[in-house]
């Protein structure tokens, strides 16, 4: 399913529908048919100019992704998880930076591992290593660290 590229969701497919993560299905459902409506091609007036048309026709094929995607439990929940991700990753605090090679690998636990100030540890799986940089929380306090891939 076609959602975003490695830098985050494409479109904001809930302000395409004018809700919010919050709504219900019935109401995605009202906002998607109100909007469906609207700008359907067979629906829109004659002395449309043209440039209108093409902006009518794209806000008909966005409303109608975004409740495909929303519509969907299974993809609004992948979705919700992407919106939150970059969120996050806009606008967590990052005590250091460091990079993979400096984190120790435990071969028992199969987890990359980073000594905190604390005493703590940053516990980074080798199934987080999908994005170039990862944010990573401290197990003990509040302090987290950005984990940067070498390539």
């Amino acid at each position: 399913m076609i959602m975003a590229d490695s830098s985050g969701p494409q479109k904001n497919w809930y302000s395409i529908l004018g809700a919010c993560p919050t709504d219900d299905i019935q109401e995605l459902k009202q906002k998607y048919q109100k909007l469906i409506l609207m700008f359907h091609p067979d629906k829109q007036r004659p002395d449309v100019s043209e440039g209108e048309a093409e902006q009518h026709m794209q806000r008909f094929i966005d409303v109608d992704q975004a409740w495909k995607i929303l519509s969907n439990e299974e993809s609004r929940k992948e979705y919700n998880l992407q919106l939150r991700a970059l969120e996050l990753k806009q606008s967590w605090p990052v005590d250091a930076h460091i990079t993979l090679n400096e984190m120790n690998w435990d071969c028992d636990t199969k987890c990359y591992t980073y000594s905190c100030r604390c005493g703590g540890e940053f516990i980074l799986e080798k199934d987080d290593l999908q994005e170039l940089e990862t944010i990573v929380c401290c197990d003990s306090c509040s302090l987290s660290i950005e984990v940067k891939k070498v390539t």
